[in-house]
Order: C-alpha cells, then structure tokens, then sequence
C-alpha cells in the first residue's frame, strides 16, 4: 500500500513538472519583447472571418463630387466636420464634378441629370422646427430668398426653376460629362436665427447639400443618385473674412503640440456624403399643393388704378369706384389679392397669398411695419385703415335755388303753409391744391356739370360785384367756408360762369 502511495507523488511531481514546463514556453512566447497584435491577426482564423467581409465598402466610389470654392475654418478640431464661413449675398461657386468609374452608372451616360441645393439648418432642435423659422425669415424679410443661383456667374447649368414657396432651394438639369459650376448666394445670416438676449450670440450653424437624381422611364427626375453636404456660418458682408483671419491668428499663438488636435485650413470645401433631403423632387417646381393662382408682375396691369378725380379723397360718392374703396372683412383671399394689386401693393401678393381680409386688418401697424417696411408698412396700414392725405383746404358749397322756385315757396308761405321746405343742402369740397383751376374742377364733379362749359368762376364781393376767382384768392379762404353759388350764361352764348356768394 505504501509503495502505491509512493507511485502516485512521483506521477504526480512528474506532472506538475511538465505543466510548469508547458507555461514557461507559453511566456517565452508572449514576452513583452516577442508579442505582437499583427503577428496573432495574420492566424489562419482571422484570416478566414476577414475574407469573409464584403469588399464593398472598402472601395466605395462616389458617382460625383461638389467642391465648393470657399476655404475652411483652421480653428476646428481633427476628427470634427469641416466649418466653412460664408459672406451674405457673395457668390460662390460649387463645381459639379463626374466622379465615376468606367461603367458606373451608365444608364446616365449622354444624359442630363437634375441635382437641387439647398441651405437647411445643421442644429437638429431648429430642423423639427424649419417650416416656423423660414416662415417667421419671410415675415421679416418679404420679397427675399434665403438661397440663389447667380445665373450669369454659372456654367453648364439648364433649366434653372426656383419654387416661391421654398426659398431655401434651386433646382437645374447639367451634363455629368460636361464643366459644371453653380454660383450660390446665401441670403440669410446665422444670427438671423439666434434669440436675442443680450447680443453678441453665437450664430447658428447652416449646411448646404446637393442631392442629384437621375431621370425615370416617366421622364421625371426622382432616382436618387448621389447627396453631400457641408458645414457652413454666413456672417454679413465682409464678416466672413473677417472671422477666417481671426481663426488664423488663434492658431498661430498656439503651441505646436495644440496645433496637432486641430485640422488645417483648406482652400475649397469638399461636400461630405449625406443621406437625401426628405423632400419629394417632384413636388418641387411642377405641381403646387394648393391651387392658390399664382400672382407674378405680368399682372400689374390687369386691374386698373382708381381714379383720382374726386371731390373727397374719402368718401365714395364722388366719383369714386366701389372697387376701389375700403378693403372689407369678408374679403375672400381673391379679393383680398385683387385689393393689393389695385393699391399698387403687388410686391406683397405672394406673401399675403393665403389672407383674407380680416386676416390683414387684424394686422396692426407695427405688425406692417415689421413684415413690410416702414415705408410700405405705413402706406398699407394707412389704406388698410382708409388714412387719405389730410385735404390742405375744405369748404361746402351749395347751389342756390333758381328764382321761380323762390317765388313758389314765398307764395306758399304767405298762403299759411308753414312747410316751405326751405332746406340748402351743402357738398364738402376738398382740395388738395391751393388753385382755382381745382376748384373748378371740384364744383364740377359735385355737381355733374360739364368742365368744359364753365369759363369763369368768380366770387360776389361788396356791392355785388364780380371778382375773378384766383389762385392767392383761394389761398386766402378760410378753412370751412360756405358759399351758395349760381350761373349765369356767358355774353358769348357758350357757356357760363359760376358765380360765388
């Protein structure tokens, strides 16, 4: 029994001895000095699991490439996207480059494709809320776009369309085998869209992307082929120059090893590959969502202007169309587009295109003045609000009885008729000019005479007499004045003379 004891720890030892062996070997191997990743992932194994992988993502090739001509901010880290800073209103030019391979794509070969930029919002907080921020820019910048296409600076553009209702697009058709460069312009500013608190806020970061289609069996453009996009800020004119030179002068003070963890400025801007924008290119340009007509300059002369010819610049009773008077509550949007029109506010039609009319009333003057201008803003408040020019000079005239009729009243009355019906009915005449010749043709409206039979006008002074009606006359009468007037035929038989008592 005890040599069997013996035989199992001399079995044992040996085997302990061999495990201890079998470790040091393992070490040897592993040492600090011998191990090396490549050395394990060049194994059989891992070889198999990496042939495995598809081999196209490694080489995937963009069908095109966007460069725009605008250098890159130096003062952004390595790793971040690139942030390229733009002056409002500058033109720059993207070039439109065919980037394939031989036989990429060549469905598109001798085709035009149709690519759209747009400039949307990089912050995700103000893309939920886009359609509110555009429409609060269109208030407050009426008649303006947010992008354009700066046509005569582009090149190998075609059929160039831009929508009224989505100001921060263009749209055009180009030949891929073709030199292409489209010059944008970037209206709006970063600052535009920032609350204001304090001042001095950090503007908001825009992108400018172009997803590019290619034409369908339909012949319309909605196969998407290929999108990109980049990080850009628009500062006022000259701000852009202004902040790349003081981005350039922070780097300099930075010590080399700082300097490392930034990227360095480029002189063009390489758009990124982006997933499509959301939006449905069909729906771009061709169809509208909503029949509203479309209301261009070819129409200012549809309706005409109102007539001026009137005794009041505020009532209609003298001459004054009924089109052309107050724009009333129950005004439908027709109406109330035909009603900006004939008051010669057709800039605004397009963006006053879903008002009614009480729409606009409710509208106060400092809402005009904000949407509108202050010059615009006052003049469609004071038509709105039926303001006039303030007439310079107001008096009434009433035509006196003729003599028959006189003597038929004073027979009435001497018969007991107390009802003689003695009631002089005056006409507010308001002139706007201190002249006789406005005068005469004040009286004339009021009181439907041809103005061509009056010859004279004249005032009945001391004595009866007849004194000519003149200029320095009328620019003495006192404001509010009353005067019966009568004619009396002309000593040469064609027509008469008005005579003012």
């Amino acid at each position: 029994m005890a040599w069997v004891l013996k035989m199992d720890e001399v079995i044992e030892s040996g085997l302990v001895h061999d495990f201890d062996a079998s470790l040091s070997g393992i070490g040897q191997e592993l040492g600090a000095g011998a191990y090396s990743m490549s050395d394990v992932l060049a194994l059989p194994i891992f070889k198999q699991e990496d042939s495995s992988l598809p081999q196209e993502n490694e080489t995937k090739h963009p069908p095109f490439q966007y460069v725009m001509c605008a250098a890159t901010s130096p003062a952004v880290k390595l790793y971040d996207e690139t942030l390229t800073y733009l002056n409002q209103g500058q033109s720059y030019e993207i070039r439109m480059l065919d980037n394939r391979k031989a036989g990429d794509i060549p469905e598109i070969n001798g085709k035009l494709v149709k690519s759209i930029i747009r400039v949307v919002f990089h912050d995700r907080r103000l893309q939920y809320t886009e359609h509110q921020q555009l429409e609060g820019w269109k208030w407050n910048r009426p008649g303006d776009r947010l992008l354009d296409l700066d046509i005569p600076m582009s090149v190998g553009v075609i059929d160039i369309k831009t929508n009224p209702s989505q100001l921060n697009a263009v749209e055009f058709l180009w030949d891929p085998t073709k030199c292409t460069s489209a010059f944008i312009q970037v209206h709006c500013i970063s600052t535009e869209f920032t609350p204001r608190k304090h001042g001095g806020e950090k503007g908001v970061p825009f992108r400018i992307q172009v997803d590019t289609f290619k034409q369908t069996e339909n012949g319309e453009y909605t196969d998407h082929l290929h999108s990109a996009s980049c990080q850009i800020k628009v500062f006022k004119p000259k701000g852009a120059d202004r902040k790349q030179k003081t981005d350039r002068e922070k780097m300099e003070k930075r010590t080399a090893h700082e300097k490392e963890k930034y990227q360095p400025s480029y002189d063009t801007t390489v758009l990124t590959e982006c997933s499509p924008w959301p939006d449905t290119p069909t729906t771009f340009v061709n169809n509208s969502p909503t029949p509203a007509p479309t209301f261009t300059s070819a129409q200012h002369n549809t309706y005409s202007v109102p007539d001026s010819n009137s005794s009041s610049p505020n009532h209609q009773g003298d001459g004054t169309s009924q089109g052309s008077g107050d724009l009333h509550p129950s005004a439908t949007i027709q109406e109330t587009q035909q009603w900006l029109l004939k008051h010669r506010f057709s800039t605004y039609t397009r963006l006053f295109s879903n008002f009614s009319g009480a729409d606009l009333l409710k509208l106060t003057r400092e809402d005009l003045v904000q949407i509108c201008g202050p010059a615009d803003g006052i003049r469609l408040y004071n038509a709105l609000k039926s303001r006039s020019v303030r007439p310079r000079l107001t008096i009434y005239v009433c035509q006196e009885p003729l003599r028959s009729i006189q003597l038929e009243r004073q027979d009435a009355a001497g018969n007991g008729d107390s009802s003689n019906g003695a009631i002089y009915v005056y006409h507010a005449i308001y002139l706007e000019e201190m002249a006789a010749s406005e005068v005469t043709r004040k009286l004339a409206l009021a009181f439907n005479i041809p103005l061509h039979q009056i010859n004279q006008v004249y005032r009945q002074g001391p004595t009866g007499i007849h004194i000519l009606v003149s200029d320095q006359m009328v620019q003495n009468f006192q404001d509010e004045s009353c005067f019966l007037f009568t004619t009396i035929k002309a000593e040469n038989g064609e027509g008469f003379h008005i005579i003012l008592k």
